[in-house]
């Protein structure tokens, strides 16, 4: 068995099991609202530029966060990864530490017309929610207090459908299609912290909401080659996506165990309604050197004050931005070169706005990417991401949250569709 099939066999051994052991995110206070905390839409070669991507077109490479730029994708590209994760909890007092893994995505896109239209389809979360939170809450009139347990699991995933298209030579447009799915369950105990009834009674709210929806969003790309001697190509980029009310189905129970085989009163709810995501709008400007270095940055606007839930809620959240600076740079392109010199090493820095208040005042998320890419045959390779954030300050937000994501992915590039010349 060749080297180039043994990876390929190893790495989906690896995927099927990350998909089977490691189904949820990792646990955060932070995915107890609205639908949940944000994957994003970065693949592992982008992530180590700290998601920069809105404008930078890459060969041998999918483009998943601009769609305009899959129009440079000329080879048929398969991409696939998963994510590792570990996060420190701090509030001033107590410490919580965890950790998991999660299959990233899945994504095969392929030139429908060879420099002129490309497409390309996908599998990937969209949000994850799984926490667990224990507080008090005082009873109105009253002098006693409630204990409630609350914890969170689920998320919503995407399947993704992406066009780009060449205008000419420097312009081309795009349009991605998202299917959103995937449920959120949330569920509340409480019970009274000073009681003198014989019996204790601890009643039970459970609820479900289960999302299923399409949203769209438009990317445009300008590119243009050979500005100067020096062989330099200057790219921007900017992707709108369109707000959207995602169809949501809210069911809840409340019941009242008076033991493990009795319930003394049970009700049951349900009803549909629409859940709006708010629009966004990113920008990416970056300079490339031939194939070896690029330079770039993203900026993305997100008008979260506008995301509603299904009760019509806003549930607190303000309008957000995110900054990110990135590098890549590969030695050598051409030919056979050593190996350490066909490694694309990558890097990056990004700051984003967290979308709600946490105790009365905005919080920041900062992250620093370091990126590594190794060349498999002559198209595909193994790429490696790796994130220490910081996200909160403990004398601002009174918590605050440090953590490390290891991203690993595979990317195979092969020649699809040729017409047969000879037979």
């Amino acid at each position: 068995m060749s080297i180039s099939k043994k990876i390929t066999f190893s790495f989906f051994c690896v995927v099927a099991y990350a998909a089977s052991a490691f189904g949820q995110a990792t646990r955060s206070p932070f995915s107890a609202l609205g639908i949940g905390e944000y994957y994003g839409s970065a693949l592992a070669h982008n992530q180590g530029m700290a998601g920069v991507a809105y404008s930078n077109p890459q060969f041998f490479y999918l483009n998943n966060k601009n769609p305009a730029l899959l129009v440079f994708n000329t080879l048929t590209v398969f991409e696939s990864g998963i994510l590792g994760e570990k996060r420190t909890l701090k509030d001033g007092t107590a410490v919580e530490k965890n950790g998991s893994g999660n299959l990233n995505y899945l994504a095969l896109g392929f030139p429908v017309k060879r420099g002129k239209w490309a497409t390309s389809t996908g599998l990937m979360p969209y949000t994850a929610v799984n926490y667990k939170l224990n507080y008090t809450e005082n009873i109105i009139g009253s002098t006693n207090q409630v204990a409630v347990e609350e914890s969170g699991k689920g998320g919503i995933n995407q399947v993704f459908w992406a066009h780009g298209v060449a205008l000419n030579e420097d312009f081309s447009l795009g349009v991605r299609a998202n299917y959103l799915f995937g449920s959120v369950n949330t569920s509340y105990a409480n019970y009274l912290l000073n009681s003198d009834q014989g019996v204790g009674f601890k009643p039970y709210v459970s609820e479900r909401l289960y999302y299923k929806d399409y949203n769209v969003s438009a990317g445009f790309s300008f590119h243009r080659d050979s500005i100067s001697k020096q062989n330099l190509r200057i790219n921007i980029g900017i992707v709108y996506e369109f707000a959207s009310n995602v169809n949501t189905n809210y069911y809840q129970k409340i019941f009242r165990p008076i033991s493990l085989a009795d319930t003394l009163s049970y009700s049951v709810s349900r009803f549909n309604g629409p859940t709006k995501l708010p629009r966004s709008i990113g920008f990416g400007a970056s300079i490339s050197k031939a194939d070896n270095l690029t330079i770039g940055f993203d900026a993305q606007y997100l008008q979260y004050s506008q995301f509603r839930d299904i009760l019509g809620n806003n549930t607190g959240g303000i309008d957000v931005w995110r900054l990110a600076f990135g590098s890549e740079y590969t030695p050598y392109t051409n030919g056979p070169g050593s190996y350490l010199k066909r490694m694309t090493y990558r890097t990056g820095v990004s700051l984003d706005q967290y979308p709600y208040l946490v105790n009365g005042n905005t919080m920041k998320d900062f992250g620093i990417n370091f990126g590594l890419s190794l060349p498999v045959g002559r198209v595909s390779s193994m790429d490696f991401a790796l994130k220490l954030g910081k996200r909160g300050d403990l004398t601002i937000n009174k918590i605050e949250e440090n953590y490390i994501k290891l991203y690993f992915g595979v990317t195979f590039n092969d020649q699809w569709f040729i017409k047969r010349r000879f037979d």
